[in-house]
């Protein structure tokens, strides 16, 4: 299972990890995984492309990814960062709700 856990205050997203796999298929055929990855890479460098910023990002081949927003941004481009975040959660959440058995989101403070 791919599961998401997503920090955030009050009104702002700190981070997000991503780790674990599917397994709703065969390797490179599992849609799931492919799904999830495209939306969390995508808005990552979306991010970086679109404001300028360097998150802090941590990978690893076994499915672990790890991405801290700086938190230090002005507020213009804190809330382009923060819509490209939420707009990444609500394609995760979708594909949550197809394939539930195989993605998990959690919020925490």
């Amino acid at each position: 299972m791919i599961r998401v856990n997503v920090k955030e205050t009050a009104n702002r997203i700190l981070s997000f990890e991503m780790s674990g796999h599917a397994d709703f298929a065969e390797h490179g055929q599992d849609l799931v995984c492919a799904g999830a990855s495209a939306v969390s890479f995508g808005a990552v460098n979306a991010i970086m492309e679109l404001t300028g910023i360097e998150p802090e990002i941590e990978q690893a081949s076994s499915g672990f990814l790890k991405v801290v927003f700086p938190l230090d941004l002005d507020e213009k481009t804190d809330g382009q960062v923060q819509l490209l975040v939420r707009a990444m959660l609500v394609s995760l959440k979708t594909i949550e709700q197809d394939y539930g058995q195989y993605i998990k989101i959690t919020f925490t403070a």
